[in-house]
């Protein structure tokens, strides 16, 4: 969308699709993390881990969630609302529900198959797909590793579990692409991140971000997909103020059987 100059960045793509009712339905409530089975073996006592051996055990798991990911479809749907421009209260909204597939070739693939509402105090921009494909989900792969500095916070009991926490922060920023900037759980268990919060980076004056919190939770009982971000964020354009609540959640998992094996972004 170009209709203004200021633009929020919306973690969903947005495609033309028949316009539905102006009935606006609640934002979904975030889904409470529960810590696994105390009858597996993965949650035996860990001895004490050093930040570093941290890091290497997730990053891999984060690799393998990344490859299982990919092989699964599943339905997104966005609800974004403007709660208020220059604190006058608004009614604008929009929501868009998408089926989301990765083909064998690594791309992926999203069929609107609703949409609803509007958005007028903001505009949707390239920086928007980027943020859709390469930072939401945000995935700290081996291979993303090298460029960013993790800081280790310590730990914290999120709902059910206990949890290592990292700020993450990229080393360096190039200007034509976005990099994911804030703190991530590992529960110390399964050494598999379980939430992220942050914000994608670098922003302009005319093109600012939100701040978001993902959770993710355990689907086919193995992997930590995310299934809920959420952010409400007020947002300072040199000429308004805009305050935008958005929340995404991800639902109906389907493996549909890809033969792909994809590292992060790098098709084989």
């Amino acid at each position: 969308m170009t209709t203004v100059h200021k633009s929020l960045i919306l973690t969903a793509v947005l495609l033309l699709a028949p316009t539905g009712s102006q009935v606006l339905p609640q934002s979904p409530e975030r889904p409470v993390q529960t810590a696994p089975d105390s009858s597996s073996p993965q949650t035996s006592q860990r001895k004490d881990l050093t930040p570093d051996e941290i890091i290497k055990a997730f990053s891999a798991k984060e690799t393998e969630f990344y490859e299982a990911w990919i092989q699964y479809s599943y339905r997104q749907t966005l609800e974004c609302r403007i709660i208020s421009v220059n604190d006058v209260a608004s009614r604008e909204y929009l929501i868009i529900v998408s089926d989301i597939i990765f083909r064998d070739d690594g791309t992926r693939e999203v069929r609107t198959v609703q949409r609803r509402g509007a958005l007028r105090s903001v505009s949707f921009t390239k920086e928007d797909e980027e943020v859709v494909n390469n930072i939401q989900p945000f995935a700290l792969t081996t291979k993303d590793l090298p460029l960013y500095n993790l800081k280790y916070g310590g730990r914290e009991r999120i709902d059910e579990l206990d949890c290592y926490v990292f700020s993450v922060k990229p080393k360096e920023t190039k200007k034509d692409k976005l990099y994911f900037q804030g703190d991530i759980w590992i529960d110390d268990q399964d050494l598999q991140v379980v939430m992220t919060r942050g914000k994608p980076v670098p922003q302009k004056r005319n093109n600012l971000f939100p701040d978001f919190e993902t959770r993710r939770e355990i689907v086919d009982g193995k992997y930590w997909f995310p299934t809920w971000t959420h952010a409400d964020s007020v947002l300072d354009f040199p000429d308004q103020r805009v305050r935008v609540e958005e929340t995404i959640t991800y639902e109906n998992f389907r493996r549909f059987g890809s033969d792909a094996k994809i590292k992060y972004g790098t098709p084989q």
